[in-house]
């Protein structure tokens, strides 16, 4: 007995894939828009390296320059280390890199969206691809990315797939971030409504109490802008009942770090900081 060859049955080897790309790059002057690309490229090729990844830009098809961003085809066993330890490198890069930069260039600000599924190379042939570009325009990272730089250094919104997420943070394979660090949502794109999928939100240093605090507020505002909807979040967070103290007795605030710009939340009557060395 024989079979004929048919090739558009054989299903691509699965890909990891990692999309980035820098906000308000478009607005930037023309003379401004090479330069800090050629340093995000920079960023990008030293966190990869940081991060035990091999720079995919020796393979054909494999990284894909999107004018303000990039999309990086990468082997599936690397799925794991584009969250852990890369997101965690990659804030720290442009943290370094907003405190080094000079004053006429801008900062750089990132969404970046993780995603694995079949594709072939170079031509790019698959889903998956365009659903780490849907990923990477969602509403929700968005938002994200907006809360990160109203809270703290936030430089940085990643959007990890659902699927990604269960074969690396969920299976255990990430140690930080771990399941603790992300924020279940549902990723949507404006003008592509057969476009919704299950996703986990992380931010460098916000945790997801906080992030989806500020996300929440921010869709709801927008909505009210609009006439719209709010959405986004599969569990919307209530805000924790004030803690209030037994009477007599004052709150204790540990900090074991410096501190840049600190924001402490309640009415705090006296504050006294202890210098002495431990």
């Amino acid at each position: 007995m024989s079979f004929s060859s048919n090739a558009s049955s054989d299903v691509p080897l699965e890909q990891a894939l990692l999309a980035v790309d820098m906000q308000g790059y478009s607005k930037l002057p023309e003379a401004r828009m090479a330069p800090v690309r050629s340093d995000l490229d920079d960023v990008l090729a030293n966190v990869l390296a940081h991060s035990g990844i091999d720079d995919p830009r020796s393979v054909p098809g494999a990284f894909k320059d999107t004018g303000d961003g990039a999309i990086l085809v990468l082997p599936a066993k690397d799925t794991a280390r584009l969250i852990d330890p890369l997101l965690g490198h990659l804030h720290a890069a442009l943290v370094r890199y907003d405190r080094e930069r000079l004053a006429s260039a801008p900062s750089i600000r990132l969404r970046a969206a993780v995603h694995i599924g079949p594709l072939s190379l170079p031509d790019h042939r698959g889903d998956a691809i365009n659903e780490v570009c849907r990923l990477l325009d969602s509403d929700v990272v968005r938002q994200a990315l907006t809360a990160a730089g109203e809270h703290q250094d936030g430089f940085l919104a990643a959007v990890v797939s659902e699927s990604a997420y269960r074969r690396t943070v969920g299976a255990g394979r990430t140690t930080e971030p771990s399941e603790g660090h992300f924020l279940p949502a549902v990723a949507r794109v404006e003008g592509k409504p057969g476009f919704e999928e299950k996703c986990r939100l992380h931010v460098p240093g916000l945790t997801p109490y906080l992030l989806g605090l500020a996300m929440s507020a921010k869709a709801a505002g927008d909505a009210q802008a609009t006439g719209g909807t709010s959405g986004g979040l599969m569990t919307p967070p209530v805000p924790a009942p004030p803690h209030t103290p037994p009477e007599g007795s004052s709150p204790i605030f540990q900090i074991n770090g410096a501190m840049t710009d600190p924001t402490l939340i309640n009415h705090i009557d006296t504050m006294r900081i202890d210098r002495r060395p431990r």
